[in-house]
């Protein structure tokens, strides 16, 4: 087959700064897709991109060729209202596992899929596989089935689903190219929109916990999103949301899963409860259901009831003792005084090293690994008391996760006051 286009005049054309019409684009992604374009030359076309950006119009064509690049889902005929949510992943974010059975509960099918962690972020199917008997792949019709019965389900996203992003997160992740915003949005809603959702939920996150620091560079991506799925016919709103503390009290595996069932039991830590609240009210608005009492269904027991039909339905016992490592060490507070500052990123990153996520795509993960927190910032703490419990199966572990914890808590004198800074920082629809 002769090809239409060369890769190096469109490596070339990025490069320098010019802006790639649509069938420069489609191709691109087709022949990678069929292996005519190489790793080495998508990968410098990415680091042009990084340097150089596309506009929207070149970002939309990006979009539609990746979803092209595979089949589309779709639940048309399911007799309820579908909505998703996504998140861009931080430090404890667990809020998708109390969330999808939460708005479940008010009869909306959230077919909500989900991926592995990598590096200091976690990965919600590997929180859900420390459940035992829980399997993450579940085939299309086994979908639908579940959809139609419990109304959610977190699964793995399948292989035909936007292939040609697979193919290319994989090159960002080693060429240093993760971070452009182009790259991030169209990975993003190409598999969102390949999925069929009639509606979608950002919750993009800034702060030392995210992959995008800088609040500026979070919100032009969350823009870039709500602007892409408006194109595609899904209405698409997104929250701007704080991650420079951890979320909740837990980071790792099957400490965030009880953590979450703490809050579809109605209680849970305030952070988390509060972000499942707002993010459920967006989905269900969206979902036609305006109205709905999200508190009361956390309270009252719907939410945990539908958890539980949730977990058995793809294998899971809700009721099994979730792992335990067999690894501790506290890490202490030096001085009285109050908490100020607690890094998410080094917590994050404690977790990884003491095995709760994985250097590379495939390495295995500890269920029991990870950090449970003992303060937050604001309050007051005594010299000596556990700040946070570092839990492992392996105590070799330890030491590099001590490590990484250095400095991460900052302690002022009694009395100090802690800026306030809301969870929530922005709507963007």
């Amino acid at each position: 087959m002769t090809e239409p286009f060369d890769a190096v005049d469109v490596i070339a054309a990025k490069r320098d700064g010019r802006e790639l019409d649509t069938a420069r684009i489609r191709w691109l992604v087709d022949a990678f897709t069929r292996g005519a374009v190489a790793d080495e030359q998508m990968s410098a076309w990415a680091m042009a991109v990084l340097l150089n950006g596309m506009d929207r119009r070149e970002i939309r064509d990006l979009t539609l060729a990746m979803i092209d690049s595979g089949e589309r889902m779709t639940f048309t005929g399911l007799p309820k209202p579908t909505v998703d949510k996504h998140s861009t992943g931080g430090v404890g974010d667990k809020i998708t596992l109390p969330l999808a059975p939460l708005v479940a509960a008010f009869d909306v099918a959230v077919p909500q899929l989900s991926g592995r962690g990598l590096g200091h972020t976690g990965g919600t199917l590997d929180k859900l596989e420390s459940i035992p008997g829980w399997r993450a792949d579940l085939a299309p019709d086994a979908l639908r089935t579940q959809l139609a019965d419990v109304g959610a389900a977190i699964c793995a996203a399948g292989a035909d689903l936007a292939p040609a992003d697979k193919r290319l997160y994989a090159l960002r992740d080693t060429t240093g190219t993760v971070e452009a915003i182009p790259l991030i949005a169209s990975s993003i809603m190409s598999k969102k929109i390949a999925e069929g959702t009639a509606a979608l939920v950002l919750d993009v996150k800034f702060g030392s916990g995210a992959f995008l620091p800088q609040r500026g560079r979070a919100e032009e991506l969350a823009r870039t999103m709500v602007e892409l799925g408006g194109d595609a016919g899904v209405a698409t709103v997104a929250l701007l949301t704080d991650m420079s503390v951890p979320l909740g009290l837990t980071a790792g595996n099957a400490i965030e899963v009880e953590e979450s069932v703490e809050v579809l039991a109605g209680g849970g830590p305030a952070d988390v409860r509060e972000l499942t609240v707002a993010l459920a009210r967006e989905m269900l608005t969206l979902a036609g259901r305006p109205d709905a009492d999200v508190e009361a269904a956390l309270d009252d027991g719907r939410a945990m009831d539908r958890w539980r039909r949730m977990i058995r339905a793809q294998g899971g016992d809700p009721e099994a003792p979730l792992p335990v490592a067999r690894e501790s060490h506290q890490v202490l507070a030096d001085r009285d005084g109050v908490l100020v500052e607690q890094d998410a990123r080094a917590v994050g990153v404690a977790a990884w090293r003491l095995g709760a996520g994985r250097a590379r795509q495939g390495d295995p993960v500890q269920h029991g690994a990870g950090v449970r927190l003992h303060a937050k910032p604001g309050d007051p703490v005594r010299a000596g008391q556990p700040l946070a419990t570092l839990l492992t199966d392996d105590a070799d572990r330890i030491p590099r996760a001590v490590e990484a914890l250095a400095g991460a808590h900052r302690i002022a004198a009694s009395g100090s006051q802690v800026p306030e800074r809301p969870l929530i920082a922005a709507r963007i629809a």
